[in-house]
């Protein structure tokens, strides 16, 4: 399972646009069944494992009723590949309340390893409920809070595990229960905030007094990256069947004028738009903005259900508003027109989730509890078709399945289709697994390692190439604020000075940074850890012939005092003499999009010594790559997980006459450590270059 997980986690960023084929674990590399459980005279479906095997779960329901229809036999199902018949190999059916009543009563979740295990039975239904605060208006909260309260008293039964999660919430730290009372507690504490932009935590605060547009495609992004990591996690824990409710109001691609304030924690300060409650501006520019941010936001969308079909993982969108006729309040001032179309906007991309992953839109309609009622229906009772495709490909593409029957008067839901496996991942799933990462991996994940908050600052330096044969240096410190609070404000670094000698004692470079006058650092820390990222921060450069180097840095406080020193050695490569080389990769941190451009317009644009991102934030990698002959070698890149297990292809901008670039969005990756490997490839030569770095909430 934890090499299922990973190879399902390894399909996350692909951006592929249709379902695909669960991960092989290297247990399936063969044919075979899973091990019988403990108690033999339990039923439980036989699943069948290969490189070709595929596995479709398809729920069959009566088209008067909505009840699922449970006495299909093998021949009633017909399926086919790329419009190729195939042979049924394997059929079952899963009966949850058969099943249930055969087996004892179900144990509680103490642990990681009871989660592990429990959810791998074939009684057991798994749920994830999002709720998306980001996208539910206070008021709609309290009307869905009852309808999730009966939905966990009354409808789940003992044996099945929910967990509940935010936006906001790590998929690190999702935690799977059976204790009803502990769920109900959890939704009793619902708030929604949409439009609410008022920061209640570190992370919102960042980004409040930013224009209300930028704030919604940022809880958009956090949002959409929960529901990707809610699928991957899901899809790590058993096969079959596993589903997401997810309560919300849906997306928006364009807010109207008169919400659109240029200070998203000001509400109505700076806005015009305010002062024409119900009407429309009429500005091609801004018709045509809205008509790429549709485009934009169903391309994301796309990435979400593709990822949870590759999970077998549905999406049940639930929408708290009830049946309503109006997107907004009559006190907020957006036309009727505009507030019709966000309206069926917002109720469109929920039925997109639901309708491309096997689930359903429960939405505009007042009676949620029947809708919740069929969310269990249909998890209770589906069945488990597998066939050897008759191509067995390899060849990495999109492969599509249907199944039909002769019955009447039902209705079939099942997957797509599915993305073969490429002759690596065969390679992959089929190798036995090493201990511990490569070598190259783990010296790029030692990196992540937080100096010690006693020290006074975090350093990186970093070397390119320089003209005349020489190197250049490139040093960069960040200051640390101090570990106690309560310490003087004496211990916060205001400046650096760098001693750089040969092995032999010869000067080579000295300097301070920054010259001159001190900052008051003691102001700029503001007093507080939370305040880190306000800390002073700078860099200095400076060539230096190829070889060793000894660096003796010295830290100094505002009043000039030596506060902190230490030593490093580097050796600077000669680029001139390699056939192919990389200068060393400069981070930068973005938190919101303009951040994001004025980095990637500014080539001199300051680095991050820091290696600990979050989930809001963009990962931007400024790098150069060489060769002996002058010409740019072609470079890629690729995310690997801390195993150094490839999970997607990382897309590599080449600016005309300036370093090659890196824009990486974080906010579909789960907590956690990863690392991106560039490789160049030149006429005579290839190099490489391992670079970690740690994403938190």
């Amino acid at each position: 399972m934890r090499v299922h997980a990973l190879l399902a986690a390894a399909l996350l960023l692909l951006g592929q646009s249709q379902p695909s084929q669960p991960p092989p674990s290297s247990s399936q590399a063969g044919q075979g069944q899973q091990p019988p459980p403990a108690n033999q005279d339990q039923p439980r479906p036989v699943i069948r494992s290969g490189i070709n095997f595929v596995s479709v779960d398809v729920i069959v329901t009566d088209k008067k009723t909505g009840n699922v229809v449970l006495d299909m036999k093998q021949d009633d199902f017909d399926v086919r590949e790329d419009k190729k018949a195939q042979k049924v190999e394997t059929f079952d059916l899963v009966n949850i309340e058969e099943i249930s009543a055969m087996t004892s009563a179900p144990r509680a979740i103490t642990s990681a390893i009871d989660e592990e295990v429990e959810a791998r039975k074939p009684n057991v239904r798994l749920f994830v409920m999002l709720l998306d605060d980001y996208h539910v208006r206070r008021g709609n909260d309290l009307f869905v809070r009852k309808v999730l309260e009966d939905f966990i008293t009354t409808q789940l039964a003992p044996q099945d595990m929910v967990a509940i999660m935010y936006p906001l919430t790590p998929t690190a730290a999702l935690t799977f229960t059976r204790n009803h009372d502990s769920l109900v507690q959890a939704v009793r504490q619902f708030e929604g905030r949409k439009g609410d932009y008022l920061p209640r935590n570190e992370f919102e605060e960042r980004y409040a007094y930013y224009p209300a547009a930028t704030v919604e495609r940022i809880r958009d992004d956090v949002t959409m990256g929960a529901l990707t990591g809610a699928a991957i996690r899901l899809g790590g824990m058993k096969e079959g069947r596993k589903s997401i409710i997810y309560i919300s109001e849906g997306f928006t691609a364009t807010l109207p004028p008169q919400l659109a304030d240029p200070v998203a924690a000001l509400p109505g300060m700076g806005n015009p738009a305010r002062a024409r409650p119900g009407q429309d501006v009429k500005d091609p520019r801004a018709e045509s903005q809205a008509f790429f941010n549709t485009a934009d936001l169903y391309g994301r969308l796309r990435d979400i259900y593709d990822t949870a079909n590759r999970n077998n993982t549905s999406i049940y969108a639930v929408d708290p508003r009830g049946l309503t006729t109006f997107e907004y309040d009559i006190n907020q001032g957006v036309s009727l027109t505009t507030d019709r179309t966000n309206l069926n906007s917002t109720m469109d991309s929920l039925r997109v989730l639901a309708d491309n992953t096997d689930g359903r839109a429960i939405v505009n309609r007042n009676d949620l509890a029947a809708g919740m009622k069929q969310i269990m229906r249909d998890a209770s009772g589906y069945y488990l078709l597998g066939y050897t495709s008759t191509s067995a490909p390899t060849d990495g593409k999109y492969h599509t399945i249907e199944v039909k029957t002769k019955r009447p008067g039902v209705e079939i839901r099942a997957r797509k289709g599915y993305w073969a496996y490429t002759a690596e991942d065969v390679a992959r799933a089929s190798s036995t697994a090493k201990s511990g990462p490569p070598p190259a991996v783990a010296s790029a994940l030692n990196t992540l390692v937080e100096p010690s908050r006693d020290h006074a600052a975090r350093f990186w330096t970093g070397t390119s190439r320089a003209d005349d044969g020489q190197t250049r240096v490139m040093f960069v410190w960040e200051a640390l604020a101090p570990k106690n609070s309560g310490r003087s404000v004496n211990n916060i670094a205001a400046r650096v000075q760098l001693t750089v000698t040969a092995p032999d004692g010869r000067p080579l470079y000295r300097g301070r940074v920054p010259d001159g006058d001190l900052p008051d650092a003691a102001a700029a820390a503001a007093a507080t850890d939370a305040a880190a990222i306000t800390l002073p921060a700078a860099s200095l450069a400076f060539s230096a012939l190829p070889g060793q180097i000894e660096m003796k840095i010295v830290v100094e406080n505002d009043r000039g005092q030596v506060i902190d020193s230490t030593t490093q050695s580097l050796t600077l490569p000669d680029y001139n003499k390699t056939e192919v080389s990389f200068g060393t990769a400069r981070v930068y941190r973005a938190r919101t999009a303009r951040e994001a451009m004025l980095i990637r317009n500014n080539p001199s644009a300051l680095p991050t010594a820091s290696r600990d991102f979050s989930r809001g934030e963009r990962l931007l990698i400024r790098f150069d790559a060489y060769t002996a002959a002058g010409a740019r070698p072609d470079v890629t890149a690729k995310l690997l997980n801390r195993a150094g297990q490839p999970i997607s292809d990382v897309p590599i901008s080449a600016p005309e006459g300036q370093p090659l670039l890196i824009d990486f969005p974080l906010a579909a990756l789960a907590a956690g450590e990863y690392v991106i490997e560039l490789d160049a490839k030149g006429p005579s030569g290839t190099a490489q270059q391992m670079l970690g770095f740690k994403i938190g909430s």
